[in-house]
């Protein structure tokens, strides 16, 4: 997918997708299940459990998407 992003199958579930953000303490990881669900997870320290999790919808991740991208523009 790309250098610093690793994707891992998750049979049944969907797949996940590791984001190195260059930082030991610091990194998040999105799990797209196959109804089109995503799941983000934030972890701000070197700990196995997440700071944040949220759930998204297709549309609430394509707006947290576009953000994120710059490519958000108001109507």
């Amino acid at each position: 997918m790309g250098k610093g992003v690793h994707v891992q199958d998750l049979p049944g579930v969907g797949k996940k997708y590791d984001v190195d953000l260059g930082r030991a303490d610091q990194r998040v990881s999105v799990v797209v299940r196959t109804g089109g669900v995503r799941d983000l997870y934030v972890f701000a320290s070197a700990s196995a459990d997440p700071t944040a999790v949220i759930e998204l919808n297709e549309e609430q991740a394509r707006k947290l998407g576009a953000v994120l991208a710059q490519t958000f523009f108001e109507a």
